[in-house]
């Protein structure tokens, strides 16, 4: 499996239907399968917590997640083409899970978020098998490990936000039969119609940053780590 790496951070050189491919193959076997999406933010923070890089090396799939990794890429005369973002895989593995009969399972948000993108997501994959769900606030984990594993999913998307869900699916996943693990971050708020998503023009160009910077101008600190990504890429030819 072909990676790429930025500041000791490895990045999967995979498009969707490759991931999706590979994926089939490795539920086939029976293999546990990781996928985390990776961005110039989440890399300054590898980069400042050693927790943080292992978390994202040791996955399965490091997602592309933001126009600054293909930027960086391109900077060092890699392969990443595309981006692959953390909502467009969770969407192609429930069309995925969809058609394969696989079952899904939701953990993470709010009662009412999670609860709603379940309903919207079901009218939208009708023959998705919903197996259950929990919203994040469950204080017994072990209740919960059983909860997912009596439901016999194969797919599990956690939103405790990063790297809470990282961290809960790599302590978790060794007593879960469950064969994929995606954190999603704030993808249930998206589903669920609570939060909007960037205009289609914004989504093809890789800008949705500024879209959410125009919308958010108190974002403009967090967004000053792509320039400081991209120097340090440049430092590091």
């Amino acid at each position: 499996m072909k990676k790429e790496q930025y500041l000791g951070v490895n990045v999967s050189v995979m498009t969707y239907s490759e991931i999706l491919d590979d994926l089939r193959m490795r539920i086939k076997d029976g293999k546990q399968s990781t996928v985390i999406a990776v961005n110039p933010e989440k890399v300054i923070t590898a980069n400042q917590n050693p927790l943080v890089k292992e978390l994202i090396n040791d996955s399965t799939y490091q997602i592309p997640d933001g126009i600054g990794m293909i930027l960086a890429s391109k900077i060092k005369g890699g392969d990443l083409s595309e981006r692959v973002t953390g909502i467009d895989m969770m969407e192609q593995l429930l069309r995925f899970a969809a058609e394969e009969d696989l079952g899904v399972f939701f953990y993470g948000a709010k009662e009412e978020i999670v609860s709603e993108a379940k309903t919207k997501i079901e009218d939208r994959f009708p023959s998705l098998n919903v197996a259950g769900y929990e919203n994040g606030y469950v204080k017994d984990n072990e209740a919960l490990v059983k909860k997912i594993n009596d439901s016999g999913a194969q797919l599990l998307f956690v939103a405790l936000g990063s790297p809470k869900q990282e961290l809960w699916i790599k302590e978790h996943m060794s007593s879960l039969n469950v064969k994929v693990f995606q954190g999603v971050g704030g993808s249930f708020d998206v589903f669920s119609g609570k939060t909007k998503r960037a205009p289609a023009f914004f989504r093809k160009f890789g800008i949705e940053w500024l879209y959410r910077l125009l919308k958010e101008p108190k974002r403009l600190k967090r967004q000053m780590n792509l320039p400081i990504f991209l120097l340090k890429v440049l430092r590091s030819r």
